[in-house]
């Protein structure tokens, strides 16, 4: 069988030496609205565990907020305290414990005019203070729904309290043994918010022209590179799907600038940013657009969504469209689907010995050298 580059280990760049991946299957965050003021609870060292024993190459932690007021709901994860360090750390540290060395990433963010709603599962729409909500903040007082109250413009003096918020939660993040930065600016939540001209309508140096609207984008990366020594890269809306919106070609324009200012990787999706997207889905539907940065910034690049299976996987990185591969709700449906994938292209993952006997007598090379006989 030809060799797999979908299991063909990678190193990502970084200013410490890089940090090797064993495959090219990464974890994508995936929120659990889960947490207790912001807390790690039992659900993450489950979910954590589980994703750890996966076979995949990296973890992705879910969008963290950097403030608690940048928290999409009350129920999500943080990382802007003591309290919140020590228990993210203490319980990523318990899942660590239980599985194969894997490096992890956690995915640093902060919601914006998306902040203070309420979880999926009870609507998703913006909570009052009354329910257990907050004023948010963006670049504009601009709401995300036309029928939710605006939040609030950010000052100068609130641009450099998030920028700092970043900065103190990576820190945060490097002292408890995260091993490589990815920062939110997708899906509108607050960078992505400055990027597109549908939520940014400020008049000051950020806003008005795109080397203006990726301002503090850019000034927040950069002060995070500044202070982690691991990787550092962005995840990216590549498209807000409406006209007259960020763009690929936008995209583009930043990824090279995030390149010059030390960016290791830079992970593309879509969207999130208008209820007015209008979104073709459909197997690999982003794929074209990682492809597309790729080409421009030189970036190593990760691609993401509905990419299900282990040949579509195997084709997108041999058609050089992208170097990494993300998947989030496919492992939540296979939590063993990087096994499933060696055993379909030929490639080997590393499992804890718990379960090396599990596998069936033609998949037993999935786990190399592992003694799978029984006593």
């Amino acid at each position: 069988m030809p060799v797999s580059l979908l299991f063909s280990p990678f190193q990502l760049p970084s200013p410490n030496g890089g940090l090797p991946l064993s495959n090219r299957i990464v974890i994508a965050p995936m929120c659990q609205y889960s947490a207790t003021n912001g807390e790690a609870t039992d659900w993450h060292l489950a979910h954590w565990t589980s994703l750890l024993n996966s076979g995949a190459a990296m973890l992705t932690l879910e969008a963290t907020a950097v403030t608690a007021e940048g928290r999409i709901t009350p129920d999500c994860l943080g990382l802007w305290d003591a309290r919140t360090e020590q228990a993210l750390g203490d319980t990523l540290k318990r899942a660590r414990q239980q599985a194969p060395v894997m490096p992890v990433c956690i995915q640093l963010a902060h919601a914006g005019r998306k902040a203070s709603s309420a979880v999926p599962w009870r609507g998703g729409q913006l909570l009052s203070p009354t329910q257990g909500g907050w004023q948010p903040v963006a670049p504009s007082a601009l709401p995300q729904l036309p029928t939710e109250t605006p939040p609030s413009e950010l000052t100068p003096a609130g641009l450099a309290q998030v920028c700092d918020a970043f900065v103190t939660a990576a820190q945060r993040a490097q002292r408890i043994g995260i091993e490589a930065i990815e920062l939110h600016a997708a899906h509108g939540y607050l960078l992505h918010q400055f990027l597109s001209p549908l939520s940014n309508q400020r008049n000051d140096e950020f806003g008005g022209s795109l080397a203006n609207r990726m301002r503090f984008p850019l000034q927040v990366f950069e002060a995070v590179r500044s202070v982690f020594a691991g990787p550092v890269g962005v995840r990216v809306s590549a498209s807000d799907w409406v006209e007259g919106g960020w763009d690929v070609a936008q995209t583009s324009v930043f990824a090279q600038q995030l390149k010059a200012l030390g960016c290791d990787f830079i992970h593309v999706s879509s969207g999130g940013v208008s209820p007015q997207q209008k979104i073709a889905i459909g197997p690999g539907y982003q794929v074209p657009f990682a492809r597309a940065i790729r080409q421009a910034s030189g970036l190593p690049t990760t691609a993401v969504g509905l990419i299900t299976g282990p040949q579509q996987a195997e084709d997108i990185l041999q058609a050089g469209d992208a170097d990494l591969i993300a998947l989030a709700r496919a492992l939540l449906y296979k939590p063993r689907w990087p096994w499933e994938a060696a055993a379909a292209l030929g490639g080997q993952v590393t499992a804890s010995p718990q379960y090396w006997r599990c596998l069936p007598r033609e998949a037993q090379a999935v786990f190399g050298d592992a003694r799978i006989g029984q006593r």
